[in-house]
């Protein structure tokens, strides 16, 4: 009741206000009204005509039956058919997919870091697959009922010059690393100078290099270095160039003079092992007593690849008293190098052809060893010479039209090493 009260008062005050929203909502609709009128009147009459549109679609995007690819990285352990399991496709779809060669190839060659992409439509079954057949090539293939339809998808490599420089500080791969360079890059640096440059001893701190290399691109897309182009490397003061040429077909590094690097031997058939001691007279490590030392050895860990030193055949390999697990090669001429204390040997065997630069066994410590390491001899018609020494016969250089045509084709990147050196010049 009180409260009735308290209301009722406040009807009759209320009604004007109400009263005068009205009439501003009427106005407000007449006004606007009227001047649409004025503006038709001063428009000229409009003609319109009936357009027939195009129906909409039976289906919308939400109610349309998707595939999905689904891109499956290999991981250690990993078969194909384990990720066709993983995926929840039969194996038998697997057995028809593999009866295209490519696939096949494929099943084979699948490695930890392979890529794989299945399309799997809305009913679980395999509607495509899609692999790298190699770098340039990708394999795609279309699954229904009936057939499997195969595409093959050319993917164009791009080949691009780099160029970079450093000077030796601490050791060769941390300033390689330094300036950018990956331990493949010096790798194929190494291999293109080891016939000039014992890169086990011969180092210096401020020994500098310029070197310019390739990087394989494919669809804008950086995949890894490539081989090196030319090389410039000043050790102990002394220059040595290298420059790649085709020449009959294969590969080669070349010096300035247009004569190939690649000698009858390798100076040392181990890479990055360190010197650890010297041909001539020294007291035996196990032995104790004094005795000729009739090669070098290079302390390497176990399992490091040995190579052979020059195209020969094998003459021996096997367990020989101290030298333990001992490789033999015959180069012809008198000439025959030795490799001892190996940890295991290669799958080369006695009587067949070896080409320099082939794994020939494994340093390791076997027979009279105090560590693991690789001995090495060389030896003229059954003389030891120092193979650090020894003089090695020179190849002959390109003459006349190949010359020329290697001074033509090795002209760009000459210069590209002349201005990686200016830069490096004009910051000391």
């Amino acid at each position: 009741m009180s409260n009735a009260r308290r209301l009722a008062p406040k009807a009759p005050r209320a009604l004007p206000i109400a009263l005068a929203g009205a009439l501003a909502v009427l106005l407000g609709s007449i006004v606007p009204a009227l001047d649409g009128a004025m503006e038709r009147e001063a428009q000229p009459e409009r003609v319109t005509q009936a357009i027939a549109l195009p129906p909409p679609p039976a289906a919308t995007a939400a109610n349309t039956p998707r595939n999905d690819w689904q891109t499956v990285r290999i991981a250690s352990g990993q078969t194909l058919g384990s990720v066709f399991a993983d995926l929840g496709l039969p194996a038998s779809t697997m057995h028809r997919v593999l009866e295209v060669p490519e696939a096949s190839q494929m099943a084979t060659r699948l490695r930890v870091g392979s890529e794989l992409a299945f399309e799997i439509g809305a009913d679980g079954e395999l509607k495509g697959l899609r692999f790298d057949q190699d770098e340039s090539k990708r394999v795609q293939l279309a699954v229904s009922e009936d057939a499997i339809e195969r595409e093959v998808i050319e993917r164009p490599m791009e080949r691009r010059v780099v160029i970079a420089g450093g000077t030796i500080r601490s050791s060769l791969f941390a300033d390689g690393a330094k300036a950018g360079l990956s331990a493949a890059v010096m790798n194929d640096m190494v291999k293109a100078l080891q016939y000039d440059i014992d890169f086990a001893q011969d180092l210096r701190e401020g020994d500098a290099f310029q070197i310019v290399y390739e990087e394989l691109w494919r669809e804008g897309e950086r995949l890894r270095d490539g081989g090196v182009v030319a090389v410039n490397f000043i050790n102990q003061g002394k220059p040595y160039t290298a420059v790649r040429f085709e020449h009959n077909g294969q590969q080669e590094f070349f010096d300035l003079d247009g004569r190939p690097l690649r000698k009858s031997f390798m100076r040392t058939p181990i890479e990055f092992a360190r010197l650890s001691s010297g041909f001539g007279a020294r007291r035996h490590p196990i032995l104790g007593r004094m005795r000729m030392h009739k090669g070098v050895d290079y302390a390497a860990p176990t399992g490091t690849p040995i190579f052979a030193a020059g195209d020969a055949r094998v003459k021996f390999a096997g367990w020989q008293n101290g030298y333990g697990r001992t490789v033999i090669l015959d180069h012809g001429n008198g000439i025959t190098t030795l490799y001892a204390h190996m940890s295991r040997l290669g799958s080369y065997r006695v009587g067949q052809r070896v080409q320099q630069g082939r794994t020939i066994g494994y340093v390791g410590t076997s027979g009279l060893s105090s560590g693991p390491h690789l001995h090495y001899e060389f030896r003229v018609n059954g003389v030891h010479r120092n193979p650090l020494t020894v003089t090695m016969p020179k190849p002959e250089p390109l003459t006349g039209t190949a010359l020329a045509e290697y001074r033509r084709a090795t002209a760009p990147a000459l210069a590209q090493l002349k201005r990686i050196e200016g830069f490096q010049l004009a910051a000391r």
